[in-house]
């Protein structure tokens, strides 16, 4: 995606406006979990900065600053109308799944885009089970949360953005910290993921019950997004005989896919390919004490771009 160049702009100017973009898109995609959407903002932001002459941009002692200000700003009010956009939206919304090396080869793959990998970092705050929950926050909650915890804004910067207080602004950040605590999303030890994600792989391919029921947590809740375009169970399968149950259903069609170890949003995940070598599913993961407690399955066309060739 172009981003208007002035003309009139120093070269100066337009690598310094232009570097602050990865970064843009870190806090985009971050609040909004759609790395669609955050190329949007991103964009939208930059249309601002050159739709100001060039004496009201040289006025602005910070650029950085003010485009993740205004980016935030846009998210903010994204967030307020895509929570009513999700009430129509087909079966479960689940965050843009973002892809990263491959886990067998432990480096990046000829059959995904590289291009999201390098714009936006992926670390423990876009881990699936975070964003996923960061989705029950309010959009201010969420601001705050992701700007004073990932980002080191000060409550002060922040209440310019949402439009409150500095303490109210601690105080939704605080709420929203609450949250990630009661849904156990920052208590996943990272250590065996992998080796779990092997193993799960290898026992369903093989229908192994008894390997699968000791990798599934008792409680485990499995979740697909493929809205209304790709069949998909429309209710969360909660427990874990109602996930083996499908589970194993789906090892039947494993002949006809293949599946590939693959980095999900940082994390060990599974891809799934048909027979044309078009990825058709992803699944990510929520290992907590070595087994799976959550499994996010996102079937989604429009969520699997940057998983094409």
């Amino acid at each position: 995606m172009s981003t208007p160049i002035d003309p009139e702009a120093g070269d100066v100017e337009v690598r310094s406006v232009m570097d602050e973009r990865r970064n843009l898109l870190n806090v985009g995609y971050r609040l909004l979990g759609s790395l669609i959407e955050a190329e949007d903002v991103v964009q939208e932001a930059y249309t601002r900065w050159y739709g100001m002459s060039p004496s009201e941009r040289a006025a602005i002692e910070n650029p950085g600053a003010w485009l993740t200000t205004v980016t935030s700003r846009i998210c903010l009010s994204q967030l307020t109308s895509a929570r009513v956009r999700r009430e129509t939206y087909v079966g479960n919304w689940i965050p843009e799944p973002l892809p990263g090396p491959d886990m067998a080869t432990h480096g990046a793959s000829d059959d995904v885009a590289a291009d999201p990998v390098d714009r936006v970092t992926l670390d423990e705050s876009v881990g699936m089970a975070l964003m996923v929950v960061m989705e029950s926050m309010t959009p201010a909650e969420r601001v705050a949360f992701i700007l004073h915890d990932v980002f080191g804004y000060r409550f002060a910067e922040i209440a310019e953005i949402v439009g409150r207080s500095p303490g109210a602004c601690r105080q939704l950040a605080s709420s929203a910290r609450s949250r990630v605590r009661a849904a156990g999303a920052d208590a996943a030890s990272a250590v065996r993921r992998p080796d779990v994600i092997r193993r799960f792989e290898a026992a369903w391919r093989a229908k192994d019950i008894d390997t699968l029921v000791e990798l599934l947590d008792p409680s485990v809740v499995a979740t697909a997004d493929s809205g209304g375009r790709a069949v998909a169970f429309r209710e969360p399968l909660e427990g874990r005989d109602a996930v083996l149950e499908v589970w194993l259903q789906l090892a039947d069609r494993i002949g006809e896919l293949t599946l590939h170890q693959r980095s999900v949003n940082g994390q060990p995940g599974l891809i799934a390919k048909d027979a044309e070598g078009t990825t058709v599913s992803i699944y990510a993961f929520d290992v907590v004490d070595d087994v799976i407690r959550r499994i996010w399955a996102i079937r989604n066309p429009d969520k699997l771009g940057p998983w094409l060739a």
